[in-house]
């Protein structure tokens, strides 16, 4: 059975656990990692794949994948990749999906985060860069900036970001970031890793990763 993004999407069990999966992260100090991150992630790793003539299947599979792709984190932020494949093997199956798709979904899903993650295939490629690429001032819950971290420096002062496919077949990530908030080493100190990933996953798509910050190319 072919089963569909939107199939995946109305999942009542999916829809659970993506919630809880977020409220889980949100008391333990997170970023946001909800539906607005889920269903941005599924949109972008869509849009790379048909952006790159790739049948509209694969890049529906890209957008199941990276719907599905932080459903882990319900049962602890350690390991959410892999718990989060097998999550999405039992729901998938559950559903009757076909297990090629099953596979290649859950393959992406289990090569995503960073401890041990790998493009192994087009799909998986593509959510990576989605996942990565993915910082932003809204993603920030803590409402206190005088108490924020890091993590919450480097979300709040990303106060654009374009991803795009050119046509001399690179894939830029542009950010316009508020430097009195976050200095761009404080950027390079928590997504220098994610950046080397979007770097990998572009070569496996044919592309050559750049990184703009303030319209300067800093990758």
């Amino acid at each position: 059975m072919k089963v569909t993004f939107e199939d995946v999407k109305k999942n009542k069990a999916v829809q659970t656990y993506i919630r809880m999966a977020d409220e889980s992260l949100h008391a333990m100090g997170y970023t946001e990692h909800g539906f607005a991150h889920v269903e941005r992630v599924a949109e972008t790793a869509r849009e790379i794949l048909l952006t790159l003539g790739y049948s509209e299947r694969e890049a529906e599979l890209a957008s199941i994948a990276g719907y599905l792709h932080d459903i882990g984190n319900v049962v602890n932020r350690e390991g959410h990749a892999q718990s989060g494949a097998v999550m999405a093997f039992r729901i998938l199956d559950d559903m009757g999906a076909d297990p090629e798709d099953t596979a290649t979904i859950i393959t992406a899903i289990g090569n995503h985060d960073e401890s041990a993650a790998f493009p192994v295939n087009p799909i998986a490629a593509a959510l990576l860069i989605a996942d990565k690429s993915d910082v932003r001032n809204s993603r920030v819950r803590n409402t206190d900036i005088s108490s924020f971290d890091i993590h919450d420096r480097v979300n709040y002062a990303v106060k654009e970001n374009k991803l795009k496919i050119t046509k001399d077949s690179h894939i830029e990530l542009k950010l316009k970031i508020d430097k009195s908030m976050c200095a761009v080493m404080d950027y390079f100190e928590i997504f220098l890793q994610r950046m080397i990933l979007c770097r990998k996953s572009a070569e496996v798509l044919g592309l050559e990763f750049w990184l703009m910050i303030n319209k300067q190319r800093v990758i």
